[in-house]
Order: structure tokens, then C-alpha cells, then sequence
């Protein structure tokens, strides 16, 4: 199989896991806030346009389709990190690379509030926001040359900086927030990295 075939396969593979999670996630909002044990494989499946069979290919629970775009974007975490120029400041670096990507596009408010609220589902987005945290102490660990077998500075950077994220989400689903996201993301991330104040 040639690269462009894999591409083709991959981009056909990944179109297929975001389209069952937005059933996913879409059948859960339409069941209201203690719905999510109505919500069927056979149902997710029918809105997305698969099969029973494929979805369960993909997912092994109905919690993990509905987050999965969480977990998909802290799997990038490292990669967003990697992409910023190299002579960019740290803390520069890592602010802008997780506000774009957390960031865009804005998340989905009502999703994101079905997500939080929901005590099965936080659970799922707390290990899908978890996953940034080793992609991204590899990136931080490369761009400053610490050995993470040895020096744990990047790796507790990097969870400081999931943990940013996770609050930034409550803070911005909280009563009377009218600031965008990304508005919301760069205040905690500067909690952080102090010297880098937010806009």
C-alpha cells in the first residue's frame, strides 16, 4: 500500500471515529442531563451511518465515543508543542500551541457542559485530557534538553498544563461567562507560567 493509500485509509479511519462521536455526544444532549443511559450502540451507530459492528470496532464504551475528541486533541498536545518555533520562549510556545489547539475550534458549549456535568463522562474526559501529559513532556523535555527518565520538570510541567486546560473549561462553562475560550485558557495557563501574563 503506498503513502497516499495509508493517508486516504487514516484520513477515512479518523472521519469515521469523529462522526460516531458526534452521534455520540448529539444523542446524549438530546436525552437531557441524566439521559446518558438512554442513549444505545445501535442508536449511536444509525446516527453516524455504521454499523453496530464498526462502532464497536472503534469504542469500547459509550463514554469514550462521546469524549473522544478530547482525547484526540491532548494526543496532539506533544505534536502543537513540537510545531512552534524553536527560538520561541517556553512558556510563549506552550500557551500558543495549547490555545490553538483547545482552542480551534472553540468548543462545542453545550457538549462541553454535558461532558462536565455528568459524572461518567467527566471521568472519560478527565483520562482524555490526561492524555496530553506524555506527548507534551516529551516535547517540553526535547525543546529545554532534560532527560524525563531522570528529571521529572517537563513531565510535571506538562501535567500543570493539562490541569490548566481541565479548569479553564470549568471556569469558562461558569455562570455569567461571556470571555471566549481562549480568552479563559490563557488566564489559567498564565497561572503556570507567571511571567507570561495573559492578554
Amino acid at each position: 500500500m503506498n503513502d497516499d493509500a495509508m493517508n486516504l485509509r487514516a484520513r477515512n479511519k479518523q472521519a469515521t471515529r469523529e462522526a460516531i462521536s458526534r452521534a455520540a455526544l448529539h444523542l446524549a444532549i438530546e436525552q437531557g442531563p441524566n439521559g446518558l443511559a438512554l442513549v444505545r450502540v445501535n442508536d449511536i451507530a444509525t446516527a453516524a451511518g455504521v454499523s453496530p459492528r464498526t462502532y464497536n470496532n472503534y469504542f469500547s464504551s459509550r463514554e469514550e465515543a462521546i469524549c473522544a475528541f478530547q482525547a484526540d486533541q491532548s494526543r496532539r498536545a506533544g505534536q502543537a508543542l513540537c510545531s512552534r518555533p524553536a527560538d520561541e520562549p517556553l512558556s510563549e510556545a506552550v500557551i500558543e500551541a495549547m490555545v490553538e489547539l483547545y482552542t480551534n475550534p472553540e468548543p462545542d458549549k453545550t457538549g462541553l457542559r454535558m461532558i462536565m456535568s455528568t459524572p461518567e463522562l467527566e471521568g472519560e474526559a478527565l483520562k482524555a485530557f490526561t492524555m496530553a501529559e506524555g506527548p507534551l513532556a516529551e516535547a517540553i523535555a526535547a525543546r529545554t534538553g532534560t532527560d524525563l527518565r531522570h528529571d521529572p520538570h517537563s513531565a510535571v510541567m506538562a501535567a500543570a498544563v493539562a490541569g490548566a486546560v481541565r479548569v479553564a473549561g470549568r471556569y469558562w462553562l461558569g455562570p455569567g461567562s461571556t470571555e471566549s475560550f481562549a480568552t479563559v485558557l490563557r488566564r489559567t495557563l498564565s497561572c503556570v507560567f507567571p511571567s507570561a501574563p495573559p492578554d
